[in-house]
């Protein structure tokens, strides 16, 4: 099998960080193929942000489906996973939603813990549009910047855990440790953190490995459905004849 992981930001430091984090919880007759977003920004961290990335993450699916069982979009926020599902034959998922299922299924109530405030509005609304709002126990993040992602681990870690015990303590079982920047953070914390610790992209992925082995065709009725074939102007070649059926 083929897994396709999408970094929508374009920091490499990033796709590597993502790629070994999910690695460690991957079959190994899994192939992990992993992309960087060749425009963009740094890390995503606004709704705007989010809008111009999912464009990307389309035209990088429509270059690289070929020969891929499934994709992951490996950026919190999800940008482009609902207009991906409609216009690709292959099982998507994104960090967020596969975290929030996930943490459905391991405890009543979560949380996310986060770098920065600036994200919570946004998170709040993919909490609203997965109607999981009756589960849900909050945002938390630490006052400390994000600076670089070579020492996330040392210069996070104790907020990031204190965020943890705030968010336990307002009734959050499971805790998401959410934005691409601290992937493979959980690993190190679960000790120190009294609820069920999710890593988003590792959620993610085992997500789209279960639902390629399900044999998924694409939506052919209902709101996935795939769009009329259309023209169109300015697009990559791949994605202007994956929306032209070419």
């Amino acid at each position: 099998m083929r897994l396709l992981l999408i970094n929508p930001n374009t920091t490499q430091a990033l796709t590597e960080r993502l790629s070994k984090t999910a690695r460690q919880v991957l079959p190994p007759d899994v192939e992990l193929i992993a992309t960087t977003a060749e425009t963009g920004f740094p890390y995503i961290s606004s709704r705007a942000e989010a809008q111009i990335a999912g464009a990307g993450v389309l035209e990088t699916i429509a270059r690289h489906q070929s020969g891929v069982d499934a994709l992951t979009i490996a950026a919190f926020g999800d940008p482009g996973l609902l207009a991906a599902r409609e216009l690709f034959d292959l099982p998507v998922t994104g960090m967020t939603e596969a975290a929030m299922l996930s943490a459905c299924m391991l405890g009543q109530r979560f949380a996310f813990v986060t770098f920065t405030p600036n994200l919570a509005p946004w998170y709040d609304e993919q909490v609203r549009q997965a109607q999981l709002t009756a589960r849900y126990a909050g945002v938390f993040t630490p006052d400390v910047p994000l600076g670089a992602i070579d020492r996330i681990d040392a210069d996070l870690r104790a907020p990031l855990i204190a965020q943890c015990g705030r968010a336990v303590a307002a009734g959050a079982d499971v805790v998401i440790l959410s934005g691409a920047p601290l992937a493979g953070m959980a690993a190190t914390l679960r000790d120190e953190v009294p609820a069920v610790l999710l890593d988003p992209v590792q959620t993610a992925v085992l997500q789209a490995v279960t639902l390629a082995r399900l044999c998924p065709k694409g939506a052919s009725a209902g709101s996935f459905r795939r769009p009329p074939e259309k023209p169109s102007t300015g697009l990559s070649d791949a994605l202007r004849r994956q929306i032209a059926r070419s």
